[in-house]
């Protein structure tokens, strides 16, 4: 996808390491096929505005970044609730497409590739249910 995935947490690469050997080996066949970078004391994360410098931990924070560094989309979630990788990916897709069409097109919730996308304008304002109700019919 021509993407650049990173990993960021307050551990150790001494902890990433067991992390990964121990539990995310087992998940994904030969571990995760990315980078996880220690930020200890949480500069990075504080950065992002996920860090909790009570707890000495960040919350779970994706960020997608695009090629000039600005964020164009994030989520951040606390311990106990996991993400949804797909979700990112169809995210990504969405972003790189919007990108390509240098704002030409965009994506309705819940889009995916090959499927019906939006022409913003003057024009769709206040039609986007008449643009897209027969889409609906067809999907």
């Amino acid at each position: 996808m021509g993407v650049e995935v990173l990993s960021v947490s307050v551990d150790s690469m001494y902890v990433h390491k067991m992390w990964n050997d121990h539990e995310l080996s087992h998940m994904v066949e030969g571990g995760i096929p990315f980078a996880m970078l220690s930020d200890g004391g949480g500069k990075l994360g504080a950065a992002y505005g996920v860090y909790d410098e009570d707890a000495g931990v960040e919350n779970r924070g994706r960020f997608i970044i695009d090629p000039d560094g600005a964020i164009q989309g994030y989520e951040v979630l606390t311990p106990p609730v996991g993400r949804n990788v797909g979700e990112t990916l169809r995210q990504i897709q969405a972003f790189q497409l919007v990108r390509e069409s240098k704002g030409g097109e965009a994506t309705p919730s819940g889009w995916k590739p090959g499927k019906m996308t939006l022409k913003p304008g003057p024009d769709l304002v206040g039609k986007v249910w008449e643009v897209w109700q027969p889409h609906l019919a067809r999907d």
